[in-house]
């Protein structure tokens, strides 16, 4: 006999009346629409998401409408969970013709270069050269179609590095007010981009029909992590649990457990990087840095006994695909690391003047830089001698052209390129953040001692002292602190203006938080004020309560640095001596070989003029003249120039990359310490190089004196 829909309900009834009973399933999975918050993720994800991504998008979309290429079998499922990750709007079909019509337009620019440029110079090294473009044009569809991968690996490192800090957030929010939703709202107002887009990506799934309740809305975000942060995704899991326990100590257990087990995840996965980084960054360091570094004083050589070798083929490998081949391995290098404790985001103001100081800064380095061309071009039998018989300029000029210039003056003037570069770069870099440093480290000494603050805090207002006597007792304990100044605030604001908790905190104008833009500091003031609503007592467990966790996170976040100090420290070796230095000195023996071949060219066709006699052994001078032909040698002018870039660029991958490590995704850190790497190695450099230069010059002189006294 088939049961009846009524009999159905009474039995769904009976048990759910005795679930009731046993359990609060109360806000448990529940969701109620919340159009002000999730209105936002649209808005959110186009601030979150930045320029470069819309326009990859929109490039992506345009292409696919001018020609649909299809990404192979084996790509097209990590290409689509990566644009669901970093939540791309662009199909894998998008991605693949895009790298498709990029490598057409770049083929055809090189054919069109490459064509005109042997017409008018008939040189057959120029079109090898277009010939070499075309051949990256091809190689790079593969890289450009999975481009998506990549910026998917970034949105991971950056959001993992925001994951200890969301657990901790949603679990100090759990323990006085058990609510998943609330919860995971006030962990996204909280934490920065990309995580925070992430969690309202949840609420959003939800009002556009795709899930029906925030669990499954939720769970099949945290599938998504499974393979790349699983800590993350067991810790969820148990804040989750914590809903359904009856028992208040068990729930309060299941929060503690959640947040430790996402710590020692964290420290166990860092752990393992710090062990497995030190080989990658050792090969890099060596096939990246020194080794070409090195292998350019070889060079010289090769423009000398190797007619057709110009220096605008040492600026394609070395200024343009070597720093692509090590950024590449960087990256590939930061996309395994795990996340660790995230940095605050202290926004950096837009400096139009010293940008605008910055360009003309480097406009006039710049024409200093190539001052010697000018003055060729105004005059070109224009010449003058120092420091013994040494040229200043030293153009070779012939009815086909002048080359050069040799001369060690035109060299040294040929080192403001490179300063112009690095100055023009690490100024506005060093003024971008130079303010913005200052607040973000007064608010981590403010972070610091916030823990032991609120423990105090929390004891006071425990103790059933009123909050505004609290505060002030507070400030006077930790007086000449970060905290107490902030607690000062606070109780100022209460007492004199005349405001309620809230406004003495939050007000945008005299609130005690517009100093310190600390998101710790900030959610920690708001379960402050949550708690109050239940009383002292609560006010006094959840403030004692942030301030343990506080500290745990502090304790992972020491031994994190503490397990990458020693990579760090010799990546920034690398950054501020080694690789200057090295560069420095390769660029003096090189100006020492070419000016040997020049001078050498020079003393050579002196003599086949004067005689046409030959050297014993019946070698004619010709021989000798060919062999150290000085137009077929590449000028320490130009030599000294690709170096120079090459320091610059080279330093500031390896700046990013050394950041990266230490601090994950930090952009603030990363531009700073670009600014200060940047001016400060490039000048070392520079140092290196004049006094190397003017050292082997002045060697090669005297050799040559002898050489030509003898002759």
């Amino acid at each position: 006999m088939p049961i009846s829909n009524k009999e159905i309900d009474e039995v769904l009834n009976k048990y759910k009346a005795k679930l009731d009973k046993d359990v609060d399933l109360k806000d448990v999975g529940e969701y109620s629409p919340d159009p002000e918050f999730s209105k936002q993720y649209l808005s959110f994800r186009k601030e979150a998401l930045g320029k470069t991504n819309s326009t990859y998008e929109k490039l992506c979309n345009f292409s696919e409408e001018i020609i649909k290429v299809n990404p192979s079998e084996k790509d097209i499922d990590k290409i689509e969970k990566s644009i669901e990750i970093a939540h791309l709007n662009i199909t894998p079909v998008g991605a693949a013709s895009f790298a498709m019509v990029l490598a057409s337009v770049l083929v055809i620019i090189s054919l069109i270069i490459g064509g005109i440029s042997y017409f008018l110079t008939g040189q057959l090294g120029i079109l090898l050269l277009s010939l070499f473009l075309i051949l990256v044009s091809v190689l790079i569809i593969g890289p450009v179609t999975k481009y998506p991968l990549r910026i998917a690996n970034g949105w991971r490192l950056s959001a993992g590095n925001q994951m200890v800090l969301c657990m901790l957030y949603i679990v100090i929010y759990m323990r006085h007010t058990s609510n998943l939703e609330n919860a995971i709202k006030f962990a996204a107002d909280h934490i920065s981009d990309p995580l925070s887009l992430d969690l309202k990506k949840v609420f959003w799934d939800i009002e556009t029909g795709k899930f029906s309740t925030l669990k499954e809305s939720l769970e099949s975000y945290l599938v998504k992590w499974r393979d790349h942060n699983l800590e993350f995704v067991n810790s969820f899991h148990l804040v989750e649990s914590s809903l359904y326990e009856p028992s208040e100590e068990r729930r309060l257990e299941l929060l503690d457990k959640s947040l430790k087990v996402i710590l020692d995840g964290t420290y166990e996965r860092m752990l393992h990087y710090a062990h497995d980084l030190k080989n990658p960054i050792t090969m890099l360091h060596m096939l990246g840095v020194i080794l070409p570094i090195l292998g350019l004083v070889i060079f010289p050589l090769i423009g000398a006994f190797m007619p057709g070798v110009k220096w605008y083929y040492l600026f394609l490998v070395y200024n343009i695909l070597l720093p692509i081949i090590v950024y590449n391995a960087g990256v590939n290098i930061l996309s395994k690391r795990p996340g660790s404790y995230g940095e605050m985001n202290v926004e950096m103001p837009k400096k139009k003047r010293v940008l605008t100081f910055s360009v003309l800064l480097f406009i006039f380095l710049f024409l200093l830089g190539v001052s010697p061309f000018l003055i060729n071009a105004i005059n070109p039998s224009y010449d003058i001698t120092f420091w013994g018989e040494e040229s200043f300029l030293d153009f070779e000029c012939n009815d086909n052209g002048c080359i050069g210039p040799f001369g060690l003056g035109a060299l040294i003037l040929g080192m403001f390129i490179p300063l112009g570069v690095a100055l023009s770069i690490g100024l506005y870099y060093k003024s971008k953040t130079k303010k913005a440093m200052k607040v973000r480290d007064e608010t981590k000494k403010l972070e610091k001692e916030f823990a032991t603050a609120l423990f105090q805090l929390g004891t006071r207002i425990g103790d059933g002292i009123p909050s505004e006597l609290a505060f002030q007792d507070v400030a006077k304990t930790m007086s000449g602190t970060p905290a107490g100044k902030f607690f000062e605030k606070v109780h100022m604001n209460l007492t004199k203006a005349g405001m309620n908790l809230r406004d003495a905190i939050f007000d945008p104008e005299n609130g005690a938080l517009l100093n310190y833009p600390s998101p710790l500091v900030e959610s920690s003031m708001e379960v402050l004020i949550e708690s109050a609503r239940k009383g002292p007592t609560v006010v006094a467990q959840s403030l004692t309560s942030i301030s343990n966790y506080v500290n745990k996170v502090h304790s992972v976040n020491e031994r994190l640095k503490d397990l990458l100090s020693e990579i760090i420290s010799s990546m920034k070796s690398q950054i501020n001596f080694m690789a200057p230095v090295i560069s420095g000195i390769v660029v003096g023996i090189s100006s020492m070989i070419v000016g040997v071949i020049s001078k050498l060219s020079d003393k050579l066709s002196g003599l086949q003029n004067e005689s046409a006699t030959s050297i014993g052994g019946g070698i004619d001078l010709t021989t000798f003249s060919e062999l150290f032909s000085k137009a077929d040698a590449i000028p320490g002018y130009w030599f000294q120039i690709v170096v120079g870039i090459y320091v610059v660029q080279i330093i500031y991958i390896l700046t990013v990359l050394s950041n990266s490590i230490e601090f994950g995704v930090d952009k603030l850190s990363e531009k700073n310490s670009i600014g200060k790497n940047i001016i400060k190695g490039t000048i070392i450099y520079l140092v290196v190089a004049l006094i190397s230069v003017l050292i082997f010059g002045r060697i090669a002189a005297t050799v040559l004196s002898s050489v030509g006294g003898a002759v």
